[in-house]
């Protein structure tokens, strides 16, 4: 794995870049390119979470989103979607002691009731197992809707008498105590947001690139990041 350039070092101190999200897509149509059936791509796309993540940590970033099954995904075929759910387990079950090596913690968001009992346990193990690390934090987005989680923000908030303020729906939010994107990523060549932290990427710098997510190359990501530290950030501000 390349060594981290000082360019991209120097850009965390000036422009810091605490939380990256990255929508992963490109899996299918990879493997189609590959002459492959669509669940190799998926299992190569598991693999690439990994180096992907483990290169974040030793960037200095400290939350990773990365969205791994919407709550629009249930539509896909059932083949598939139990493919995906394995895949997932077999994820939380293997890379557990990667991610303590590299003292990174694991998280997730989205509604975790409509998953399997067993898959909710292996979550919970991951979580648990991980708890002491100080590092990034790795945050898979399962079972996970932006609209769905603003709804069950609102919906736990119903009963207070006082009016919802920013700061209340914000503490109800699957993401409660994590800070906004920074920079939101979307592999595969497609520019839209799919329903994927639309509260939290209100100000966030998006970049999309058609590099399908297997390919996605630790390099692609060091010259997005050295683009981003160029980017004036003014969240609804004025240019200096």
């Amino acid at each position: 794995m390349p060594s981290i350039n000082s360019r991209v070092q120097e850009a965390y101190a000036m422009n810091d870049l605490v939380h990256l999200a990255i929508i992963m897509d490109g899996n299918g149509r990879w493997a189609k390119r590959q002459g492959k059936e669509r669940p190799f791509g998926h299992k190569e796309g598991a693999k690439k979470v990994r180096e992907i993540t483990e290169y974040a940590s030793k960037m200095g970033v400290k939350y990773l989103s990365l969205y791994a099954f919407s709550t629009e995904n249930w539509n896909r075929p059932k083949t598939e979607v139990a493919l995906l759910m394995k895949l997932l387990s077999s994820f939380l079950k293997s890379e557990v002691d990667n991610l303590k090596k590299n003292n990174i913690r694991f998280d997730v968001i989205g509604d975790m009731s409509k998953l399997s009992s067993r898959l909710q346990k292996e979550i919970s193990n991951a979580k648990v197992a991980t708890k002491e690390c100080t590092g990034l934090t790795q945050v898979l987005a399962i079972n996970y809707g932006a609209h769905d989680e603003i709804l069950r923000a609102v919906n736990k908030l119903l009963h207070v008498k006082s009016a919802i303020t920013k700061e209340t729906l914000e503490a109800n939010l699957d993401t409660a105590g994590i800070p906004p994107v920074d920079l939101l990523i979307r592999t595969g060549g497609d520019y839209r947001l799919s329903n994927f932290l639309l509260w939290q990427a209100a100000y966030a710098e998006l970049f999309f690139t058609k590099t399908l997510w297997p390919e996605f190359s630790v390099g692609e990501l060091e010259t997005i990041v050295s683009e981003y530290e160029q980017t004036e950030r003014r969240f609804g501000g004025v240019s200096e």
